[in-house]
């Protein structure tokens, strides 16, 4: 066998091996992906330590809050499991002295991310985790023969300020500018032109 790969396969080949050593990297050093912060629609698993009556799996509301027996409302949106845990033991405590709660996300579906334009399979993705750009290309598909590697954007949205940040797919494929390659937050948009 002999000869060269196809640019698809060197393409994905090098995604893969960017992806292998990031992951090394970051477990070599110790180094930890921020928590991730729940969102509207992400589905909880709460539960109360010998309260039966106070286990249930709660829906995260479009205004990002959950409702749960003897706490009242509690704004879930952009907290962790742990905080919501100890906000939730913190209420209870007044009615179950010795209350240990355990939160944990059951489903996540607040976290979403769309890849648009000259990739394989544009739309809108649920990874379950936070994602870099390399990633959600990968998710996408890859990119098509006919992208514009080095003009790839990502379009952040915070409140009403819309703000772009740029990509370049070569620099990263050749071990160059690897910051650019951000975690993508909730509703991030990678238009690849």
């Amino acid at each position: 066998m002999g000869g060269t790969l196809p640019r698809a396969a060197s393409w994905a080949l090098a995604t893969l091996l960017l992806l292998f050593t990031a992951q090394a990297i970051s477990q070599d050093s110790g180094y930890l992906v921020e928590e991730y912060k729940i969102g509207p629609e992400d589905v909880l698993d709460i539960s109360v330590w010998k309260e039966p009556e106070l286990t249930r799996q709660v829906l995260v509301r479009p205004d990002g809050g959950i409702s749960f027996p003897l706490a009242g409302d509690i704004q879930a949106a952009g907290k962790t499991t742990s905080e919501i845990q100890q906000i939730i033991t913190e209420r209870l405590r007044r009615f179950i002295p010795e209350a240990v709660v355990s939160v944990s996300a059951a489903k996540l579906a607040g976290y979403r991310i769309y890849v648009l334009g000259k990739v394989n399979n544009p739309g809108q993705f649920v990874p379950g985790r936070y994602v870099d750009v390399l990633q959600a290309l990968t998710l996408a598909g890859g990119l098509t023969p006919y992208a514009s590697r080095g003009s790839i954007n990502i379009v952040r949205r915070t409140g009403d300020q819309l703000a772009t940040m740029p990509f370049d797919f070569g620099d990263v494929e050749d071990g160059r500018n690897l910051d650019q390659n951000i975690l993508l937050e909730s509703g991030d948009v990678v238009v690849v032109p």
